[in-house]
């Protein structure tokens, strides 16, 4: 904790000064982002810093794998799905990113086939991306990780078209769905074409 408060002091001195109009303006007036980020809680990817957002200027989601549920209005608890509705429905975010990364651990449990023992939660929530195991083990070992990675972006996206206010907003052009992936030891983002493939933001 003592680090966090030093951190904190740092913005208070630096940070603070510099952006204090900007953060009165927000409470004064609220957010408005025009994007969300679904992105994973590794603490290696942070959306602000790749990006270079500023506060106020994306909706960040994040959860084990960036992983998109599918539509299951049950009356359980669905943290994901109620931070989705709340950027879609309620902020009218017009882009929707699923963000991905290199090394994740929890895709890579999922490759390993071992949900079973990662605990009452997180097992039956990298199970749901169990598609992107499957087609992962149908490449080489080395291609093994990076293909699921991308995988479960692509379900995660095909996950979203199942909300169907979602689906409705992109039928009507309000909102468009983004897939990217963070290279964590390159720095490289890469973005999903229509093409089904990742290539390089910036050339």
């Amino acid at each position: 904790m003592d680090n966090l408060i030093a951190g904190y002091q740092r913005f208070r001195e630096t940070t603070w000064p510099e952006r204090r109009r900007l953060f009165e303006t927000l409470a004064e007036r609220g957010q408005s982002p025009r994007a969300a980020v679904l992105a994973c809680i590794d603490s290696r990817v942070d959306p602000a810093m790749i990006f270079d957002a500023g506060p106020g200027e994306i909706l960040t989601i994040r959860n084990v794998a960036n992983l998109a549920p599918t539509y299951a209005p049950d009356g359980a608890s669905h943290g994901t799905s109620a931070a989705l509705e709340f950027a879609v429905c309620g902020l009218e975010v017009s882009e929707l990113i699923v963000l991905g990364h290199g090394q994740c651990g929890g895709i890579r449990a999922l490759l390993d086939d071992a949900p079973q023992t990662l605990g009452a939660f997180i097992g039956p929530w990298i199970r749901q991306a169990d598609r992107a195991r499957r087609r992962a083990l149908e490449c080489a070992p080395a291609e093994r990780q990076l293909e699921a990675e991308y995988e479960a972006i692509r379900l995660s996206l095909d996950n979203l078209m199942t909300f169907p206010w979602v689906a409705e907003r992109v039928a009507a052009g309000t909102l468009t769905l983004h897939g990217a992936h963070f290279a964590v030891h390159t720095g490289v983002l890469a973005v999903l074409g229509a093409d089904g493939r990742f290539t390089p933001a910036v050339a």
